[in-house]
């Protein structure tokens, strides 16, 4: 296929690299031409603009930060696709947003599918990623052979938006496990024991999760440099909070947790990795507003 792809962060880098090797025809933009050089070196072909993708290409995948960044380029893409293209958005983005977005292409004969991922850089570059979309069920024959190149686990969760209802669910256990974790850790440091020794026991018994294998880990050997920025997290968090808001749904555990991510935030560790939820325990009622 002829597919445009927009976005090489760390997420979107393996992936757009897993389907040039895997035979399609790539043609790529970014507003720093520079972090797209890897892909041209490898056959892709540069545009000059979103548009020019989009008129080029029979689907268009983007992978960037927010829900502002997605709309701000399908307002660009719209200028170049023709009737029956599809922009494909792995991003992590608000359900309502992915709606408008829709809503905005359907006028014009074009696609939208939402189809966040989970499984982080490394099923990234694994292409064991876990891929959750909403979409028209009727597309499912054009992109099923894009997901297999990148992921392991496919859902079609439903129509448009639902792809992101997913992932605010995967967001909100995951990362409510990783402060879990973090009270964990704090409990066996006030108690003067070994969290190492802890966790490895925990590893083996029923709280035994990647979570606690990864960010456990990073805990206990108080690694915070990033593996996951937590000001994604927090992005996501307040998503989620922001849906959960409109439709009148209580999550109480939800709403703790998002007050230690917005803790973690304004103690200057966003780029950080979200282990740092451990240090916002320990900082306690230390925890300096000015800083």
């Amino acid at each position: 296929m002829r597919l445009g792809f927009i976005g090489f962060g760390a997420m979107g880098r393996p992936m757009a690299e897993h389907l040039l090797r895997a035979g399609h025809e790539l043609l790529v933009w970014s507003r720093r031409p520079v972090s797209a050089e890897f892909l041209l070196a490898q056959g892709a072909t540069w545009c000059d603009s979103p548009a020019a993708v989009a008129g080029a290409s029979e689907v268009v995948c983007t992978n960037v930060t927010g829900s502002a960044d997605v709309e701000a380029l399908a307002g660009e893409l719209a200028q170049g696709f023709s009737i029956g293209s599809i922009h494909l958005d792995f991003s992590t983005i608000a359900p309502g947003a992915a709606r408008r977005i829709a809503a905005a292409y359907a006028r014009r004969g074009v696609d939208f599918v939402d189809a966040p991922v989970s499984g982080g850089s490394g099923g990234a570059q694994a292409a064991t990623l876990s891929i959750m979309w909403g979409g028209k069920s009727t597309l499912a024959t054009r992109l099923q052979p894009l997901f297999e190149v990148l992921g392991k686990t496919i859902v079609r969760i439903g129509e448009v938006g639902a792809g992101q209802v997913a992932k605010a669910c995967n967001q909100m256990v995951m990362v409510a496990a990783i402060e879990a974790c973090a009270e964990a850790a704090r409990l066996a440091e006030a108690a003067g024991v070994d969290f190492a020794k802890v966790r490895t026991a925990m590893l083996g018994g029923s709280a035994g999760s990647r979570v606690l294998d990864v960010f456990g880990g990073r805990m206990a050997a108080r690694d915070f440099k990033a593996g996951v920025e937590a000001r994604l997290h927090h992005k996501d968090y307040a998503l989620l909070m922001d849906e959960a808001t409109r439709i009148g749904a209580a999550l109480p555990a939800s709403a703790a947790v998002w007050q230690q991510l917005n803790a973690l935030m304004a103690q200057g560790w966003g780029r950080d990795d979200t282990s740092s939820l451990l240090r916002v325990l320990e900082a306690g009622t230390e925890l300096d507003p000015a800083q």
